[in-house]
């Protein structure tokens, strides 16, 4: 008798031992490539209080950056933490983040094109910056952040009250006509939300696919919570730690799914986009040089330190963190975006239909002549080298000296001539893949 229950008590121990020096390993594997990690000072006044402050270390150029080896580490293996069977069949909830023209239009199109399953939002956020700003006459960045976070948290649960309090006008019996971008979702142009059409009554932001009145958020909200899974993407949310009661409410299944893009491309695309805002910066690019302390080179240091330390946090893996964070490079998809699809399906759990596989290819192929600036169907690939013929090698350089850090983080390289900068020939981006 003694054998029999010693033997299963022994296989119980053995087992814990061997779990345990695991962890050890990995812990201390985790800390010693994040000692090798190159991390730089926050010089952002916003979150100076919050965060600590880091030292740069440059490498030379033409070797990937211990950075930047972390982070294709960890590209490599998120889905460590992912249950064994990859697609599982509960709720599940995905923020997409990014920044303005970082292709995150086209990123959400891959949740927005799934179908029946998925209820999706195109920037939700809007609304509350845009409210916060006229009554403050700017954005506090730690309120906006906090009311980002709860509007997101309600909108998760398909309760769309607190996002009312921010529509301008207000809605009335929580009907509106200002939805920010309401087209832009499927969800919200469906046919159980399709309320009659109002004459006289203009929607700015009206569904293109059928005729619809007003919409009703009554109505929204009953859709959101017969569908399967719920998208969210947003350009809004500055620093990922802000999130983390999201990640932690046992209401939710979050997951998130930060999007980045060469801060180079990024600045080329919104001096086209937002032309009025970024006249400076045009001057610049041909009158005279680029003066490192104006508020404008300031804030695209700000930026850049922002998306970098959220990067930072999640390839660290905090336990709050862990199975639910996921970095994509623009890049990355627009040159592979079927693989890249396929690689976020896997990490959200939600089956990769061939609904979306479709949409991907046909706008992925797109002519030169489809779209405009704001456009989701384009030649993908064409997209990630544009920006090279367009900005200027002096602008170029001013990018590099104040967002070295997060280029190095992302794996982008650095130009050193404007002949570099335009030849085609020279990829400016690490290979993960």
């Amino acid at each position: 008798m003694r054998i029999k229950y010693s033997i299963p008590i022994v296989f119980f121990v053995a087992l814990v031992i061997i779990e345990k020096e695991n962890n050890i390993i990995s812990r201390v594997s985790d800390k010693l490539a994040l000692k090798q990690t190159p991390q730089t000072p926050v010089q952002s006044s916003r979150s100076a209080n919050t965060l600590p402050k880091r030292n740069v270390s440059v490498t030379s150029q033409g070797k990937l950056s211990s950075a930047f080896m972390l982070m294709k580490r960890r590209l490599e293996d998120y889905s460590d933490y992912q249950p064994a069977a990859a697609v599982t069949t509960r709720r599940k909830n995905i923020l997409l983040l990014a920044t303005t023209r970082t292709g995150s239009s086209f990123v959400g199109e891959f949740f927005n094109q799934q179908g029946d399953n998925m209820f999706y939002l195109f920037e939700p956020l809007w609304h509350v910056e845009k409210m916060l700003t006229l009554e403050t006459g700017g954005t506090n960045a730690t309120a906006a952040a906090k009311a980002y976070r709860d509007v997101l948290q309600k909108l998760f649960l398909c309760d769309f009250s607190l996002l009312e309090s921010f529509i301008d006008p207000l809605p009335v019996d929580h009907v509106t006509a200002s939805l920010f971008r309401r087209g832009s979702s499927s969800s919200l142009c469906g046919e159980a939300v399709c309320s009659p059409f109002v004459k006289g009554v203009f929607e700015r932001y009206h569904c293109g696919n059928r005729r619809c009145g007003p919409l009703n958020l009554t109505m929204a909200s009953e859709t959101c919570l017969e569908k399967e899974h719920r998208a969210i993407k947003s350009v809004r949310v500055r620093q990922l730690e802000m999130l983390r009661p999201l990640a932690e409410d046992p209401r939710l299944d979050v997951k998130f799914i930060q999007l980045v893009r060469d801060p180079r491309a990024v600045l080329a695309s919104r001096m086209v986009a937002f032309a009025a805002k970024y006249k400076n910066w045009k001057q610049w690019a041909t009158d005279t040089d680029v003066p490192i302390d104006d508020d404008e080179v300031k804030k695209l240091k700000s930026n850049c330190n922002s998306i970098r330390m959220s990067a930072e946090m999640g390839l660290r893996r905090p336990e709050w963190l862990r199975g639910r964070y996921m970095l994509v490079r623009y890049e990355d998809v627009a040159r592979f975006p079927m693989r890249k699809a396929a690689e976020m399906y896997k990490f959200t759990g939600i089956p990769f239909t061939p609904q979306v596989k479709a949409w991907i290819l046909k706008s992925t192929q797109a002519s030169k002549e489809a779209g405009g600036i704001y456009s989701t169907q384009k030649n993908s690939t064409e997209q990630v080298e544009k920006w090279r013929f367009k900005l200027p090698f002096k602008i170029a350089q001013v990018v590099q000296k104040v967002c070295g850090p997060t280029l190095k983080l992302f794996g982008y390289k650095f130009v050193t001539s404007e002949e570099m900068l335009t030849d085609k020939s020279i990829s400016l981006i690490e290979d993960i893949l």
